[in-house]
């Protein structure tokens, strides 16, 4: 078959009517993964045209053992983990294999290498069952992200992938594949909060499901682990998290964030230009360090976990340029026309770029699948109708409430509408040009809820899915304060269901507290319910319940928290329920009670469940109450309160790390 022949039939396959899931607006953009049907095109046309530097990195790629349509497949198994290992090896080379043979039908249009994907998505889809062991977000965040993108090059193209077989990967997927990974890895470094954030917003766009999407587009701008990308590129110089631990997993980090801006590209967001490019800035720090330039900025900063506090760029894989450059060197220059001279000469180091080794780390192979020529390959226009902004987030000031999101592509107009309930109905309450507003007719204590469209010519898209805030931070009635001295000032936000606490301080028995305080007054009788929600960002956060008869420290309270008891290990705490007392001012604090916290909410030492507390008061006697579920309750313990005039009642949080921490608690 010549290869002209086959780029006329790759067209047939990859042009019509299947770039959407249905004539309802809003619709994701299909393919919409790692690559579009446009850029799958611009492949198969250059490799048949022998054009350069693709065509040289399609030789790097066709020889590869994964590219080949009789890749003996290694699976399926009903378990997969890491550390402990079971078949992790089998299932990221079977990923590999699936990705890269779809990518191979893509630009030959050989049906041969369709059916190998489809052999292997669907043997592992009818199988697995289970992810498991200490490390099993990184195992479902890297070999799954390859398999979904197979899925969808197969699934929306003339490959004859049974209409059965396609929902059965979509239950997998979100089934199997999702809850590993649905909260993401605050309690990591930041490359396992990646690998899980790619995932899940591939899952989103393969799945059509807009909140999963929205969830990871939120966690890429505003997410309170290590991988957000304000937390990952920790500042305007580059520096990144890792920086600090060693090369090899800051490529990996920031790569998998570049993962993330190319599959929302794709669906119509400028998520790479946000945060004024941010993303960029760490590529150029990174590769500049990697190329061998020592006059790079380094600032010493905790992350968010409070486990790692690096002092100076590490030398550890420096060097060892990973498959990640041509990617973020094609968008920045080509697309968008931005100088990047060390991402630029890092891209030209590699090529043509070979595979994202080891295991399923990466994509890998560029030269291949992102070489862009200005001057011949235009990138078109998305319709809005297949555009909504995403990654909306909200801040409260004391009189003005912030609102801010990810810009569409080509989109400089937005109209903002506000309801006061999530169904309705919005009213317009601006148009901005930029991607955020500003409001200060917000009602104090009441949520309110907004959304965002973009206006191209007159016409507007479909709005974004709605973010809400209470006016102010807070419901009626509710203060926030810090108790203590604390190194950075805490403060709370309800958005009517989840309360998001900012915290800084420290709090134990045998220290003077320093909590921040999200509090309302005690009645007599009465008695206040949370859900902590996983995952804390720092691992040595105290968060529960407070009763306290004032805002100064060292007054008179009565807690009942979760507190990661000290262990021989760092990423492993003792989690355990603690009821705290001190009777009088000044007084020392006792422990009334403690109780080891269990499976569902621990795993391998880190809260990653839910887990209720309640406390209850009848008159002078405070009772304390957990809970795995919400609805079976285990008493604690009881404690007498000293008679005052006035109580207060809330959430404590403290950080216990020079640095605050994020928690998320459910007021029920």
């Amino acid at each position: 078959m010549s290869k002209v022949f086959v780029l006329s039939v790759f067209f047939l396959f990859f042009t019509g009517t299947q770039n959407t899931v249905s004539a309802q607006a809003p619709v994701f953009v299909h393919p919409g993964l790692l690559h579009s049907r446009e850029d799958l095109q611009r492949m198969g046309a250059a490799v048949a045209r022998k054009r350069s530097p693709i065509y040289e990195g399609y030789l790097v790629f066709e020889k590869s053992f994964f590219s080949h349509y009789n890749y003996p497949t290694k699976g399926p198994l009903a378990v997969v983990g890491r550390n402990p290992t079971v078949g992790q090896a089998d299932y990221d080379s079977d990923a590999n294999a699936a990705y890269q043979n779809a990518l191979m039908w893509a630009v030959t249009g050989d049906k041969r290498y369709a059916q190998t994907a489809i052999r292997i998505i669907d043997a592992w889809s009818g199988m697995l069952q289970s992810i498991t062991g200490r490390d099993a977000v990184l195992m479902a965040g890297l070999g799954p992200f390859k398999m979904i993108n197979a899925a969808e090059i197969i699934r929306y193209s003339d490959a004859g992938w049974s209409d059965v077989a396609v929902k059965r990967a979509e239950q997998h997927f979100l089934r199997v594949i999702y809850p590993v990974v649905a909260e993401f890895a605050p309690f990591a470094n930041g490359n396992w909060d990646d690998a899980a954030l790619k995932t899940v917003m591939a899952i989103g766009i393969f799945c059509n499901d807009h909140e999963i999407f929205e969830k990871a587009v939120r966690y890429y701008v505003n997410g309170w682990g290590n991988g957000s990308l304000p937390h990952y590129v920790m500042d305007d110089t580059g520096q990144v998290q890792e920086t600090g631990r060693d090369q090899a997993h800051t490529q990996l980090g920031i790569g998998m964030l570049a993962e993330c801006c190319e599959m929302a590209w794709h669906q119509g967001l400028n998520l790479y230009a946000y945060a004024d490019n941010r993303l960029l800035k760490g590529f150029e720090y990174t590769a500049k360090y990697n190329l061998g330039y020592n006059d790079v900025p380094y600032t010493p900063m905790p992350d968010r976990t409070g486990k790692y506090h690096h002092m100076r760029p590490s030398e550890i894989a420096r060097g060892n340029l990973r498959a990640v450059y041509e990617q973020v060197y094609n968008h920045y220059v080509h697309r968008v026309g931005l100088p990047a001279p060390f991402t630029k000469a890092a891209a030209e180091k590699l090529r043509p770029e070979g595979p994202g080794l080891p295991g399923a780390d990466h994509p890998g192979y560029g030269t291949l699948l992102y070489s862009i020529d200005p001057a011949i390959d235009k990138t078109g226009e998305l319709s809005l109708s297949a555009e909504r902004p995403a990654g909306l987030v909200l801040t409260a000031g004391s009189d003005v409430t912030v609102l801010r999101w990810v810009a569409l592509r080509g989109v400089s107009s937005y109209i903002i509408k506000r309801a006061e309930n999530k169904e309705g109905p919005y009213k317009k309450v601006g148009i901005v040009a930029g991607n955020s507003f500003s409001d200060s007719s917000m009602k104090r204590g009441v949520v309110s809820y907004y959304t965002v469209a973009g206006i191209r010519d007159g016409e507007a898209s479909e709005a974004s899915l709605p973010v809400s805030l209470a006016g102010g931070g807070l419901p009626e009635g509710w203060w926030n304060s810090d108790v203590g001295k604390t190194v950075k000032a805490g403060y709370a936000q309800y958005d009517g269901d989840l309360i998001r606490i900012e915290a800084g301080g420290s709090f134990a028995d045998t220290l003077p507290e320093a909590v921040n305080y999200t509090y309302r007054k005690l009645k007599k009788k009465t008695a206040l319910t949370i859900m902590i929600c996983p995952q804390p960002s720092s691992q040595f956060t105290t968060v529960g319940l407070m009763i306290r008869s004032d805002l100064q420290p060292g007054g008179p309270f009565t807690a009942l928290m979760l507190y990661p008891g000290k262990t021989k290990e760092i990423e492993a705490p003792r989690w355990m329920t603690q009821l705290m007392q001190r009777s009088d001012s000044g007084a020392a604090v006792s422990v009334v009670a403690q109780q080891p916290l269990r499976e569902p909410a621990v795993t391998y030492g880190r809260l990653t469940g839910p887990y209720w507390l309640r406390v209850t008061r009848s008159g002078n006697i405070i009772t304390g109450l957990g809970s795995y579920d919400g609805l079976k309750w285990e008493q604690l313990g009881t404690v007498r309160w000293p008679a005052r005039k006035q109580v207060l009642i809330g959430i404590a949080a403290a950080a216990n790390i020079a640095a605050t921490t994020t928690v998320r608690v459910r007021l029920q």
